[in-house]
């Protein structure tokens, strides 16, 4: 998108409001959309609804993806203690499945609608939400300009921008105040953020923290991580998890590199896209190694060297079979994956130097000892190999990385509290409602 057709754009949207056609996220909103859709929903994603409205104040939460829907949970579960409706869309399957397991039928799941005035137009009229809270580290302007245009307040929370966010939206800092003025609120998740958000026109910015702290670990099926932890038996073990490409092979060559310190040691290795599975065996056997794959059901036997966890839904089960992590899509990749799950789960977290994403939370887990970085295979081959082999350094790691995560609690606290002037009207009508109805 040219910065030229970005300025048209919300030039003839602002001034002729409904009649100028949008063509700001079409492709980007297709791409986010594409294969990860429920076929028998589809229609969702051009605004048509599969359910009806309920009746009374209703709240449209936005949340992205796994990540993002996970950590809005505490949130949702806080506001439904009000009696207000729920609207909770996201944006994959895997999202879908979280947000059932975790909510079930105490809310409402839509997908979310395509950022195309069509789609999102069909999905405002129908929902009519009164208030929309979105958990997201993207920015749809079609959907924010058409929430503004109706007046519906709407709040960012767990608000992030990454370096490379930031300085794209500087260069268009223009269109970055045209939307941010529809924001009722920004609610940021580290001081850094706050500024980012402040410096691209958004009013009023407040910082909370990262919801995801103040969630609960990721849940194991217990008779599954028995059943592993008996194959398993004593062997020593670490895993890479939420690893991109490149990753897995550089864990294998570490395995490699330290089997012959730690003979039994079993690798366990997470991809953070499980599709890609097919092609990772065929990496890995080539090495000459044994890999057990989750999906398939193989038994770890005393000859598997690679322990592939090819599902979805599992971390809690594969980070509850060691003590060491490394957090992937920081060495081959950029920004990081959140350690925030890992270091939960008394694991000594070690990552790559790309982790720009999370780099508050990583700093905080450096600064207490939970976490190092490392920054290439053999480095990471020498961290690991040094943790294997000292159970008190080992276990001091894991112990900082989980008392730094209690120390970081608190913001789901602070998010409520700077939703309140927006939810407190809401919990009127809805009690006037209820008393109405009696």
């Amino acid at each position: 998108m040219s910065e030229r057709w970005a300025r048209a754009f919300l030039r003839a949207y602002r001034y002729a409001g409904a009649a100028a056609y949008p063509m700001v996220g079409t492709y980007v909103a297709w791409r986010a959309s594409k294969g990860k859709e429920d076929h028998n929903r589809r229609r969702e994603r051009y605004g048509v609804p599969s359910r009806e409205r309920p009746d009374g104040p209703l709240i449209w939460f936005h949340a992205a993806s796994v990540g993002e829907t996970i950590a809005v949970v505490p949130l949702i579960e806080s506001i439904l203690g009000y009696g207000i409706h729920v609207v909770l869309t996201t944006g994959t399957v895997t999202s879908a499945q979280v947000a059932e397991e975790r909510l079930g039928g105490r809310i409402i799941h839509q997908y979310v609608p395509l950022d195309l005035k069509p789609a999102v137009s069909r999905f405002l009229d129908h929902w009519h939400p009164d208030l929309a809270i979105i958990a997201e580290s993207e920015i749809w302007p079609m959907t924010i300009l058409e929430l503004g245009a109706r007046r519906v307040p709407q709040i960012l929370v767990n608000g992030r921008l990454s370096d490379r966010s930031f300085k794209s939206w500087k260069k268009r800092a223009y269109i970055a105040e045209a939307l941010f003025e529809n924001m009722a609120h920004v609610v940021a998740q580290s001081e850094v953020d706050g500024e980012r958000f402040r410096a691209l026109g958004a009013r009023p910015v407040t910082v909370s923290g990262n919801l995801k702290v103040d969630t609960s670990p990721p849940p194991a099926d217990e008779a599954a991580l028995y059943a592993i932890q008996r194959q398993i038996g004593r062997r020593p073990t670490w895993a890479a998890v939420s690893t991109h490409d490149g990753e897995e092979v550089m864990a294998a060559e570490v395995h490699a590199m330290l089997r012959s310190r730690h003979r039994s040691l079993l690798t366990i290795i997470v991809p953070r896209h499980p599709d890609r599975a097919e092609a990772l065996v065929a990496e890995l056997t080539a090495m000459g190694l044994n890999v057990a794959r989750r999906s398939t059901g193989d038994r770890i036997t005393p000859d598997t060297d690679i322990l592939l966890g090819d599902t979805i839904g599992e971390m809690g089960l594969y980070l509850r079979l060691t003590e060491i992590a490394f957090v992937g899509r920081s060495m081959t990749a950029q920004g990081g994956q959140n350690p925030l799950e890992p270091a939960m789960l008394d694991t000594a977290v070690l990552a790559g130097r790309n982790v720009q994403n999370f780099r508050d939370t990583y700093q905080r887990l450096i600064d207490k000892g939970g976490a190092k970085i490392v920054r290439d295979r053999d480095m990471l081959a020498g961290a690991v190999n040094f943790l294997l082999g000292n159970e008190i350094a080992r276990h001091d790691m894991m112990s900082a990385g989980a008392a730094t995560v209690e120390e970081m609690r608190g913001a789901l606290a602070r998010t409520l509290k700077a939703l309140e002037p927006y939810i407190h009207p809401l919990i009127v009508q809805s009690r006037l409602k209820g008393a109405g109805g009696r």
